[in-house]
């Protein structure tokens, strides 16, 4: 393998390793209340684009690091948006 290639594994290990803690939380907990909905719909938005860029140009690390991201991120904006408390409530 390629330097660059297990420098670009190493770093989508380490950038989707440091979204798990997060995730879990939030899972385990559902509170979302910290939890900007403007933040994580950029976000999510961010990751899935840069999924469509690592496939078009089939940098496999991109891939599969934006994957998990995107499944993740995806899962905590759709419990933002069904857990949040609306005002008043």
């Amino acid at each position: 393998m390629p330097l660059t290639e297990l420098i670009g594994y190493l770093a989508a290990t380490l950038t989707t390793c440091s979204f798990v803690p997060q995730a879990w939380h939030t899972f385990r907990t559902r509170d979302v209340s910290g939890i900007s909905l403007g933040m994580y719909s950029v976000f999510t938005t961010g990751v899935a684009l840069w999924l469509a860029y690592g496939v078009a140009l089939q940098a496999w690390p991109i891939v599969v690091a934006n994957a998990i991201t995107l499944l993740l991120a995806s899962t905590i904006l759709g419990m933002k948006l069904r857990f949040r408390r609306t005002p008043g409530g």
